[in-house]
């Protein structure tokens, strides 16, 4: 299961600082790498030349642990991209992320979580994990969130969600579609999960379009409107586990007061959430992406798919946290096979799909480079010659 395990908030220091702060499995992970540099050929961050080199993270946790005190120059590989000339310092109980550390704080927040380097990683060493470890510390110690990501957090503390919208305003978009409130019905086969697609207009299409649909197969469906809160996805990628946490407890006690066979929603990092990081936390749900609900009325023969023509030919994009961290590929990919013979693939897709860039908090804090990864990924896109590009 690919979730962030929790952290004690009362513990004398939340996060990890130092190489001796991480737990003894994460030192060892450190001590196995090879330096391959698998990691590095997948990352989209490292790609746009951003100041991020995931093998670099590992082998400086692994290099500072036995050292009092150590330098970059001691290891032969490449530094971070557009840092090259940077010589960071650490020690076995010294910060390891800082101006003068041996990881630059940029390369931390250049992570998208994307878990490319995980997934290509020969040795299983779990890159992501010790990267939201060390962003814990830079949050709930030192507050030193960079770009637009404090404002986030703090509209995710006034309004518990990260686009300081009053929680009746939830439903705003979808008032002529008459969802049942889960408060009124009390119990339901499918609980639609909203989530920030609900203040975004793309996001509001995709979701009418799925209780369309749903509705005409004969599912059914209820919200929890205003009680839906945000699951805590980017507080807790951010570092913020503390906000992470308080979200994660509120919903699950919402979810508590009612009957419900499985939650659906169109929105991978709400898939993600609840079904990998709230277990944890008491919360234990089947958790479903909407395609996979499509597909299956569709396969049992409750929709009927008139084939497309002239459409041309499209190419599908897949969700790292749909894909690589929920393992769904098949399901988008057999519906639009339904709608006609035209989908070509990237040359990057399935488990080695490039990251769109949206994931981490990273268009929050926006770490600069000479390339921008939404960029390098279209033109994956353009390279297959397709009409359309499709997302989850």
């Amino acid at each position: 299961v690919a979730a962030i395990h929790p952290i004690d908030l009362d513990a004398p220091k939340l996060g990890v600082e130092t190489p001796q702060d991480f737990t003894w499995n994460r030192l060892v992970m450190a001590d196995a790498c090879v330096a391959c540099g698998r990691c590095e050929e997948q990352c989209p961050a490292f790609a746009a030349g951003q100041p991020l080199d995931p093998k670099f993270v590992i082998r400086a946790v692994a290099m500072a642990q036995a050292a009092d005190h150590v330098d970059d120059r001691h290891y032969a590989g490449r530094r971070w991209p557009g840092l090259e000339g940077r010589v960071g310092e650490g020690g076995a109980a010294r910060p390891l992320v800082a101006d003068g550390g041996l990881i630059p704080p940029a390369a931390l927040w250049a992570c998208t979580t994307c878990r490319a380097c995980v997934e290509a990683c020969p040795m299983m060493i779990e890159h992501v994990d010790a990267i939201i470890d060390l962003r814990r510390f830079q949050t709930l110690e030192l507050g030193a969130v960079p770009g637009k990501a404090p404002a986030a957090l703090a509209e995710l503390a006034a309004s518990d969600n990260i686009h300081g919208r009053a929680a009746a305003r939830r439903m705003d978009a979808f008032v002529d579609l008459d969802l049942p409130l889960l408060r009124e019905v009390k119990s339901t086969d499918l609980l639609l999960w909203l989530g920030d697609g609900a203040f975004d207009p793309r996001g509001q299409c995709a979701i009418r379009a799925f209780v369309q649909v749903a509705r005409h197969a004969g599912l059914e469906l209820a919200v929890l409107g205003e009680e839906e809160l945000d699951t805590g996805d980017l507080a807790r990628r951010l570092g913020d586990e503390a906000q992470f946490q308080r979200l994660a407890e509120a919903n699950i006690a919402t979810l508590a007061r009612y009957r419900f066979r499985r939650i659906v929603t169109t929105d991978p990092h709400v898939l993600n959430s609840l079904r990998n990081d709230y277990p944890a936390m008491g919360g234990h749900y089947e958790v479903v992406h909407h395609t996979a609900v499509l597909l299956e009325l569709a396969l049992a023969g409750r929709l009927q798919f008139q084939p497309s023509d002239g459409q041309g030919a499209f190419t599908y994009h897949d969700p790292c946290y749909l894909g690589r961290w929920n393992g769904e590929f098949e399901a988008p990919r057999r519906l639009l096979d339904l709608l006609g013979e035209g989908r070509v693939e990237m040359a990057r897709h399935g488990k080695t799909a490039r990251c769109c860039g949206g994931g981490g908090g990273a268009p929050l804090t926006d770490i600069p480079g000479p390339r921008r990864i939404p960029d390098m990924r279209m033109a994956d896109a353009k390279a297959t010659g397709a009409d359309t590009v499709v997302v989850a």
